[in-house]
């Protein structure tokens, strides 16, 4: 995809004057390639990504940010923005660019009364979950604990509360964010209400987000965990008209997928399809029995775990390994049982080590807000489905890309649509399924606005408005 640069060229350096500079300036620390700290600084999440920035900052705080901010303007060259690292992209570092990393800004101030937290945007959705759990309180972001909060909050946020409480940034109040002249602003309802609309979906194309404010809800218990399922057409048919029609406090993630090797499963289902389903039940106990009885009634499970908890411990141990993986995400508005056949005779045909489909049944609270009200433009779709492959061997990507390219096409419904926060590196013409119509022009405009140079455009790029 071609990202326009109005700046300066593609070319430019970073004179060590810069670099020392920045030692000198910075409240935060300055890695070069000279460092030891320097190979583990540039990895990210997912593996294959092998891009040498000339300079990572590790900022200390929002005058670090500006400061960076400005050299990559003054020097052109090309600025990646780093939160929790989970890109499929990789747009968290950059090859021959300066890296901004915000994991050592981790601040969280959280208002029992009030219920609203100010939060850091290098703080992990773990970070974040545990501590709110602390008070009872809660705020919904996806399903992954190394996760980000700054980009999962800037792509949307569709996680375990989408159905009770919305998403991420339907409980963002404020943000404070580092715009292209190195300016820190504050972007709320009242105070920049553009800027406010356009971050709440439409990415990191508009400044460096250092602090957000979000409502918290109460919740202390769930019930939820994980139910291993047999995967076959009327189960995966049966189990999202469930979820459909379930009350707003259950949301669920299924993974139509090869089952690993794990103790809890009978090793005779080891690498053979299964559901993987994720429950959460955002209220009482008792209710959620009832709720989550028919999931249970689909099939003999091959695996139950769910039960109450607190609601911090339904997210998975930090990933310590960096799969190599390739995805595509799109939302559906019908599923039936030819849908799941089509699903399982894919997934039987990829010869990827991990092969998986994922589901989630969204509506409830996220389709109650308008469709214009934020960036967000895809309100009123009923799933979103994401398909992905994960293996060892690079030299492997294109045979297993072509595998999910032809899944994708085989699920996809007219205008399919995507989610930013799991795209890949798949074109201008898929950035656009993410802002349909006035999205996009709207978006291009307010980028024109806050960034006419397109000084942010590692990511799922909007260029300014001509």
């Amino acid at each position: 995809m071609t990202k326009k640069n109005l700046s300066k060229s593609s070319e430019a350096v970073l004179p060590a004057t810069s670099i020392s500079q920045l030692r000198a300036t910075l409240n935060g620390r300055v890695i070069t390639p000279d460092d030891a700290r320097y190979d583990q600084a540039r990895t990210v999440f997912y593996g294959g990504i092998d891009r040498r920035p000339v300079v990572i900052v590790r900022a200390g705080d929002a005058d670090d940010v500006a400061r960076v901010v400005s050299l990559a303007a003054e020097t052109g060259l090309e600025l990646a923005v780093r939160s929790g690292g989970h890109s499929i992209a990789g747009h968290g570092v950059s090859d021959k660019g300066i890296v901004l990393d915000l994991s050592d800004m981790r601040a969280l101030d959280i208002d029992a009364q009030q219920r609203t937290a100010w939060a850091q945007t290098g703080l992990t959705a773990g970070e974040y979950t545990v501590a709110a759990g602390e008070y009872g309180l809660a705020t919904g972001f996806g399903d992954t604990r190394s996760v980000g909060i700054g980009g999962i909050t800037l792509s949307g946020g569709i996680g375990f509360l989408v159905r009770k409480h919305g998403l991420t940034i339907d409980n963002l109040l404020a943000a404070e964010i580092v715009t292209a002249n190195g300016q820190l602003l504050r972007a709320d309802a009242e105070t920049h209400p553009d800027l406010f609309w356009a971050i709440r979906g439409g990415g990191g194309n508009f400044g460096v987000a250092t602090r957000f404010q979000f409502r918290l809800h109460p919740l202390n218990t769930i019930v939820g965990g994980m139910l291993v399922l047999p995967a076959t057409p009327d189960i995966i048919a049966s189990l999202v008209a469930e979820a459909e029609a379930a009350p707003d406090e259950l949301s669920i993630i299924a993974n139509v997928m090869t089952a690993p090797p794990l103790p809890f499963v009978p090793p005779q289902y080891h690498g053979q399809l299964v559901v993987w389903l994720f429950v959460c039940y955002a209220g009482a106990s008792e209710a959620g029995e009832r709720a989550i009885a028919p999931f249970r009634a689909l099939a003999t499970p091959i695996a139950d775990l769910i039960r109450p908890m607190r609601y911090p411990e339904l997210f998975p141990p930090e990933e310590t390994y960096h799969p190599v993986a390739v995805g595509r995400t799109m939302f559906v508005d019908a599923f039936d049982r030819r849908t799941a056949e089509t699903i399982l005779d894919h997934l039987q045909a990829s010869t990827a080590p991990m092969r998986a489909t994922q589901l989630r049944v969204l509506g409830g609270a996220m389709a109650r807000v308008p469709a214009t009200a934020t960036a967000f433009a895809h309100r009123e779709r009923r799933l979103m489905v994401n398909v992905a492959a994960i293996y060892q061997r690079p030299d492997e990507s294109a045979r297993h890309e072509a595998w999910v390219i032809g899944l994708a096409a085989a699920l996809r419904q007219g205008q399919s649509g995507a989610y930013a926060g799991f795209l890949g590196d798949e074109g201008e013409a898929r950035v656009r399924e993410a802002y349909p119509g006035p999205t996009w022009d709207r978006l291009t405009a307010i980028k024109r606005r806050y960034d006419p140079t397109n000084l942010f455009r590692l990511n799922q790029n909007i260029p300014p408005a001509d």
